[in-house]
């Protein structure tokens, strides 16, 4: 489960665009590069919110309260997983920072200043492991991997794979293609070698085909 929180003083985003807001960040976190299966994806956004604040005030480190008029500033807060945090980190910043910037300018500001100027913050935040439920229990990284892939592994099996580069390989838990000349994330079962885009992956399909990790 992924949290998005954008504060933002209010006036400054449009009730009537929250919507919209909402899924381009979404839409910007989960990207399109290197993606996981489609399903997995769609797995993915299904278990991810957003939640839009307009706090009464807002006051910054130079004692002046925030004006919506001159110009607005932003927090984003991500709470995800502590385990995919400096991952996610990697990309997030900057996704962000752009679907913000691309709201700015549908909304006639300058979209640059995002970027020359430290208007907004973007914050990526560990969740302790099992500090997360759902179904009423708590759920590690694992167990959400599991969630959102599990249902689709049949389908990702069937992957065709004539058109992959040579070297590469479909992760056989999430979907995602993998470079077998980059990675060491790999693992042989009855004399297939697998590749994974991470260790939990990795972890996952170990468990499940009861193959033990010396790494």
């Amino acid at each position: 489960m992924i949290l998005i929180e954008v504060f933002a003083p209010v006036g400054v985003l449009d009730p009537a665009r929250h919507q919209g807001v909402g899924k381009r960040l979404i839409d910007a976190l989960m990207g399109t590069e290197d993606a996981h299966a489609e399903a997995v994806m769609d797995s993915a956004r299904a278990l991810t919110q957003v939640l839009i604040h307009e706090p009464a005030a807002w006051i910054t480190g130079d004692r002046h309260p925030v004006d919506p008029a001159d110009p607005p500033r932003y927090l984003i807060r991500v709470s995800a997983p502590a385990p995919w945090r400096k991952e996610m980190s990697a990309h997030a910043i900057d996704r962000l920072t752009q679907a913000l910037a691309e709201t700015e300018e549908e909304a006639g500001r300058d979209p640059d200043r995002l970027r020359d100027q430290p208007h907004a913050l973007v914050q990526v935040v560990g969740v302790q492991e099992g500090s997360l439920g759902l179904y009423g229990r708590p759920m590690g990284s694992l167990d959400l991997i599991q969630q959102m892939t599990a249902p689709h592994r049949d389908t990702i099996a069937r992957l065709p794979t004539d058109d992959l580069p040579p070297g590469t390989v479909i992760d056989p838990v999430c979907g995602m293609t993998v470079d077998l000349n980059t990675t060491d994330l790999t693992l042989a079962v009855e004399g297939t070698l697998h590749g994974f885009c991470n260790g939990q992956c990795r972890r996952i399909f170990a468990d499940e085909h009861e193959v033990p990790l010396t790494a």
